[in-house]
């Protein structure tokens, strides 16, 4: 295992520049009313928004859009920043001469827009602190002696994802898109392994990961990651999406790079909506040393055998 050189840890020390969240996804597909049931049997509530579909958690914000069209893709993706923090964006933007562009036909807002080496329109605009301040204290176990422990199926709470965690993106350069992630978002490296995957934290304190770029011939969304309460509950979003049909994905294992427990479900156009519980966090005042890992020791630590579909680009099949 290598460490990454020159990287510094994030501090408490003021005066660093960064986003603290991700404010929200768009994502753009040909038949939305797929997504209307998707993501509901997923456990996500969904509700019409103009032209859009809306995605909320049980915290009740709205992580996610839906819009339709030609084909399937990121449309976008939002990120929180602080308030004084917004004109010093705009300076470090400026001074790497990355053009401004106007929001997209349909998402006026005030905060700066520009595209990343990918072409994806990002924006950066003063929002809520939506990433966790502290790693969320793991469900208690069943652990009573002399009582019943497991509830009947009929009985078992639906699963609800508590917040969103993060986003896995296809590039052909992964190097690329951590540079330039780091130097204009100022998200820091947690992991990676070679050139094939690498993961991004916020300064401000965040999970393991708040974006994840892996290696692909052509851009592409893979996965979005849902926080669940509990393993429990990772266990009964597999089963429900299952009997709703949604069968194929990949679950219930763990990774060694986050160190979260998954279940992934394959999504109406080839990507993946993860059941993620327990990921590591990373405090803004951790001293957090990246690490370039083996790829054998970087995927996961005990789960079935991965199927090919899951590392298949569906947006560069469809390009």
């Amino acid at each position: 295992m290598t460490a990454i050189g020159r990287y510094r840890a994030p501090s408490a020390e003021p005066g660093r520049l960064g986003v603290h969240s991700i404010g929200e996804f768009v994502l753009s597909v040909p038949a939305p009313e797929k997504a209307q049931e998707f993501y509901a049997a997923f456990g996500l509530d969904v509700t019409e928004s103009g032209n859009a579909l809306a995605l909320s958690a049980a915290d009740g914000y709205r992580w996610g859009r839906v819009v339709g069209g030609r084909r399937k893709a990121l449309h976008h993706l939002t990120f929180h920043c602080f308030e004084e923090d917004l004109p010093r964006f705009k300076a470090r933007l400026e001074e790497a001469r990355i053009p401004l562009l106007s929001p997209p036909p349909g998402f006026d807002s005030n905060g700066l827009w520009f595209a990343d080496p990918d072409g994806l329109a990002v924006e950066i605009r003063v929002g809520p602190k939506t990433s966790p301040d502290g790693k969320a204290p793991p469900a208690p176990l069943d652990g009573e002696s002399g009582v019943r422990c497991a509830p009947y199926r009929r009985f078992a709470e639906a699963p609800r994802p508590r917040r969103l965690s993060h986003l896995l993106r296809f590039t052909a350069d992964v190097d690329r898109m951590v540079g330039f992630y780091d130097r204009t978002l100022g998200l820091k490296l947690s992991d990676r392994s070679g050139g094939n995957i690498a993961f991004l934290h916020a300064i401000h304190g965040s999970d393991h990961h708040m974006v994840a770029f892996a290696r692909s011939g052509a851009p592409g969304l893979h996965h979005v990651s849902w926080d669940m309460p509990s393993l429990d509950s990772v266990g009964l979003g597999a089963m429900t999406m299952a009997e709703r049909g949604w069968r194929m994905g990949w679950g219930l294992g763990r990774h060694v790079l986050g160190s979260n427990y998954f279940h992934y479900v394959r999504d109406p156009w080839g990507s993946f909506a993860e059941y993620s519980f327990n990921i590591d966090y990373i405090p803004a005042s951790a001293e957090w040393e990246p690490i370039d890992h083996p790829g054998e020791d970087s995927f996961y630590l005990w789960g079935p055998e991965m199927p090919p579909e899951f590392v298949f680009n569906a947006e560069a099949a469809q390009a």
